[in-house]
């Protein structure tokens, strides 16, 4: 009888075991959570270097079956992001290209300490900085079909 209920006993707790294990092992689901949100880099590229835009608000969806994944952040605006990126000096009218992962729509603002001001059309993902003297904060608004990033970066024309 004691060596039937040990062996119960191992069968049931092999089971056990087994079932405690299945879909922990970095599983394609697991992978996906922790892809989840996506970290989109954003870039500008002029005069052969490449600069990192400074990442602000965002939001992205994720369907998992009848249900959807959000999260949304409320960081800085991009005046005050402004406040703590290194300014890229650059001619008058030098050309800036970006560059942002997965080719988003993509629309570019400048910002004013009143807030969000003019808005610029791109052509071929590139903005020509203005003719005139001074420091420009740029926000780039990247938009996919499941999310939206704000990516910020300052220039400052001589």
């Amino acid at each position: 009888m004691k060596v039937k209920n040990a062996f119960f006993a191992i069968v049931i707790a092999s089971f056990w075991l087994t079932g405690c294990t299945i879909g922990t092992a970095g599983t394609s689901n697991q992978m996906e959570e922790d892809d989840f949100p996506p970290s989109m880099k954003g870039l500008i590229h002029v005069q052969g270097k490449e600069y990192e835009m400074e990442a602000g608000n965002y939001k992205w969806e994720r369907k998992k079956g009848s249900e959807t994944d959000v999260v949304q952040t409320d960081a800085a605006s991009p005046y005050q992001i402004s406040e703590s990126y290194n300014a890229i000096v650059l001619e008058p009218n030098t050309n800036i290209n970006i560059n942002i992962e997965d080719n988003p729509k993509v629309s570019v603002y400048q910002w004013n300490q009143n807030g969000r001001d003019e808005g610029f059309t791109l052509k071929n993902n590139q903005l020509s900085v203005p003719s005139s003297k001074g420091r420009y904060i740029y926000e780039v608004l990247a938009k996919w079909p499941n999310g939206e990033v704000s990516y910020t970066f300052v220039v400052e024309v001589n």
